[in-house]
């Protein structure tokens, strides 16, 4: 499988970098889905669905004479823009690929190459769903993200295994991560503001300031993680926007704050949520008061272990003993969480750092990968889901 998956190395750089050089937002990702539907009709033999999730598309191989193994790649890019020098670096000013799912697109549409010969070739019994999913890093306007809308779609229905991967700029080409248990965490957004009279900035005893009380505030913010948590729990909080004011001679009446709350179990998730209301109540003990919001997004992703396993092994089978490192986890967010709560499901950490000395982490303007992977990547899922119809890793 592997040496078959590189012989199309080549069709998945050039798959990759098309979509790379023409990236779309969340829910716009028209010109990207047209490709993969395109793609899928070309290679033949597969049943294909557009404008699922809105902008997402299902490749179906098989019949219903047996299980059903679907397999997610996600299509949008990034509101960043691009800092690299390639010369298929992003043609839409301020959007870019910074999180792999180009290569992810392109790896699953070799799987599909892949997985089409196979069916032909050995008369497999089974389906292999395609699912390549729009909107991973955004919601819509009722808070929903491309997966759930998939799901709303029909696109999990009937599926009785699903897995995923997701590159690491981190690693290196020919190593990979998974586990079973917790591996992505899930993401609430909180929204505080701080409130008080506000008053000429030359007569500061005459009214109360917020931004006298923001410092105390954001003190027992970070201590939540510090002090209240149980320290064997992982849970993440993290100040991106603090917002007030608005010129030099004026106290504000309101100091505004945004953050992002990460956190793997829901019982720390619910603690988080209380222990926000306290540190902002701090603000009242200077005259001042508050107001917080918080927005439940993706839940935590969990991986199921005896899929975590069929991945980890073929991985291994692929690429040589040692080549996992399942312990490996973090706390960013996805919403294949939502895919593996509709059925079993894992995703894997694919190793795809250039290493080139440049800071190439996710979300970043110089975000880039080692195209070596895109055969490994692809082989493992061919491979997996293969193994899966066959009846050898159930």
């Amino acid at each position: 499988m592997l040496d078959r998956a590189r012989a199309l190395h080549d069709e998945m750089i050039r798959l990759r970098r098309d979509i790379h050089a023409h990236p779309e937002l969340s829910f716009q990702e028209t010109r990207t889905a047209a490709l993969v539907a395109d793609t899928l009709q070309e290679i033949g033999g597969i049943r294909v669905r557009t404008g699922v999730g809105k902008t997402g598309v299902v490749g179906e191989i098989g019949d219903e004479g047996g299980p059903t193994i679907a397999i997610r790649a996600d299509m949008d890019a990034l509101p960043i823009i691009e800092a690299n020098a390639a010369d298929y670096i992003s043609t839409n000013p301020g959007k870019m690929h910074a999180c792999g799912h180009d290569a992810h697109t392109a790896m699953l549409l070799g799987a599909a190459h892949l997985l089409r010969e196979r069916f032909a070739a050995e008369g497999l019994r089974g389906r292999v769903r395609l699912l390549f999913q729009p909107s991973e890093e955004a919601w819509d306007a009722e808070g929903k993200s491309g997966a759930p809308r998939m799901i709303d779609d029909g696109a999990m229905k009937d599926v009785d295994a699903v897995i995923a991967l997701h590159v690491d700029s981190g690693s290196p080409v020919g190593t990979v991560s998974v586990g079973g248990g917790y591996r992505s965490a899930a993401v609430d957004t909180f929204r505080g503001f701080i409130t008080a009279t506000g008053g000429h900035g030359a007569y500061p005893h005459m009214g109360t300031d917020p931004t006298f009380m923001l410092i105390p505030v954001l003190t027992a913010l970070h201590g939540i993680r510090a002090r209240r948590l149980h320290p064997m729990e992982p849970g993440v909080i993290s100040v991106g926007i603090v917002r007030g004011g608005s010129a030099p001679n004026i106290i504000p009446a309101e100091v505004y704050l945004e953050g992002t709350i990460r956190t793997f179990g829901e019982d720390v998730r619910a603690q988080i949520a209380d222990e926000l209301e306290k540190a902002f109540a701090v603000a009242r003990a200077f005259g001042g008061d508050y107001r917080l919001e918080i927005d439940r997004g993706y839940p935590a992703g969990w991986n199921d272990e005896r899929v975590a396993g069929w991945l980890g092994r073929v991985a291994e089978d692929l690429l040589g003993a040692g080549a996992n490192d399942p312990d490996k986890k973090g706390m960013a967010g996805e919403d294949f969480a939502y895919m593996c709560q509709a059925a079993p499901g894992a995703m894997i950490g694919l190793g795809a750092g250039l290493m080139d000395g440049v800071n190439r982490g996710h979300h970043t303007p110089f975000f880039d990968i080692d195209e070596g992977c895109l055969p490994i990547g692809s082989a493992i899922l061919a491979e997996t889901a293969l193994r899966f119809l066959k009846g050898e890793v159930r």
